[in-house]
């Protein structure tokens, strides 16, 4: 699926038009016009200000659907000892904040970082 075919094709079912699209996103029309006929690719930064001008989640400019795709069940069948660590309680929400700190951190810090850790670990 091109994106910029499922944007129009969004925007038309909502009957707005591109310059509806501007006006909500501050986008501007001639760049909506460029995404929805395929000469620019758009950021996810981008593809978020879409959804919510389209008042739809972010998901339905990839899926076509109007429910959302099934996700597979990855922990079906294991036991609490074969769960992997941090995908659930505390480890989880340490692995999630140690996400968000890492994801602030510049390239040459989380190099540091990953250092010390592989030192550590030995």
């Amino acid at each position: 699926m091109v994106i910029g075919e499922r944007l129009r094709e969004l925007r038309e079912q909502r009957k707005l038009s591109q310059g509806d699209i501007e006006k909500r996103t501050g986008l501007l029309r001639c760049y909506v016009s460029r995404v929805e006929n395929g000469h620019t690719v758009p950021a996810v930064e981008t593809l978020e200000k879409f959804a919510r001008a389209l008042e739809v989640p972010v998901y339905q400019l990839f899926y076509d659907s109007e429910e959302p795709p099934k996700l597979p069940n990855i922990l079906k069948g294991k036991s609490s000892g074969e769960i992997a660590w941090g995908s659930n309680g505390k480890d989880a929400k340490f692995l999630n904040k140690l996400r968000r700190l890492l994801g602030k951190a510049n390239e040459d810090d989380r190099k540091l970082i990953l250092y010390t850790l592989q030192k550590m670990a030995r």
